[in-house]
């Protein structure tokens, strides 16, 4: 899910909220998106967390990404925290 958070969060422009279905997942998953950001001439600025945790925040500046295992997303329900934001992609 990508979530264009502009005007409504100071910190971030953009939030990826996506799951793994395993800790390998969630930790295959943050290391493709890091690799992609780092190709696209980006760079990580943070990492909150880890797979084993359920999940991983990667902080890239404007863009904000989220990778949980599905029990932990379905807790800290983000979508709702940030239901305000205009959803410009949702992936299944």
């Amino acid at each position: 899910m990508l979530l264009d958070a502009r005007g409504i969060c100071s910190y971030a422009d953009f939030f990826i909220l996506c799951n793994g279905e395993s800790e390998r997942q969630v930790k295959a998953i943050t290391e493709a998106v890091d690799q992609a950001v780092k190709e696209g001439g980006g760079a990580l600025l943070r990492q909150e967390g880890d797979a084993a945790s359920g999940w991983v925040l990667l902080d890239f500046g404007d863009i904000i990404a989220h990778v949980f295992r599905p029990q932990e997303r379905q807790y800290y329900a983000l979508e709702e925290l940030w239901s305000q934001a205009n959803l410009l992609l949702r992936m299944q």
